[in-house]
């Protein structure tokens, strides 16, 4: 959901963004953001899961599950503190710009 609204970064800032992308990044970032807090609370959960799945690994020494652990925690962690805010920042960008 994220990346339609993300893609109108380049195209706005070449002044090539056309009002129909523009209206429809707006409208996805708007329901992004009411569904905002939903998925944080998901992302808890998955890595409250992964916490587990981690215990588990590292009681069976597999460095493997435990590298791939550790990436998807940095996956949700990045979209908790940039993806997401970006995706709602841009939006509301836009609509003040319109």
């Amino acid at each position: 959901m994220s990346i339609p609204v993300l893609g109108v970064l380049q195209p706005y800032v070449n002044g090539t963004l056309t009002e129909e992308a523009k209206n429809q990044a707006i409208q996805i970032s708007q329901q992004f953001k009411q569904e905002y807090p939903t998925m944080l609370e998901e992302h808890k959960q998955i890595v409250a899961a992964l916490d587990n799945l981690e215990n588990i690994a590292m009681q069976e020494n597999r460095q493997d599950v435990i590298s791939f652990i550790a990436d998807l925690k940095n996956h949700a962690m990045n979209e908790e503190q940039i993806t997401y805010p970006a995706t709602i920042v841009i939006g509301e960008l836009l609509e003040i710009k319109k």
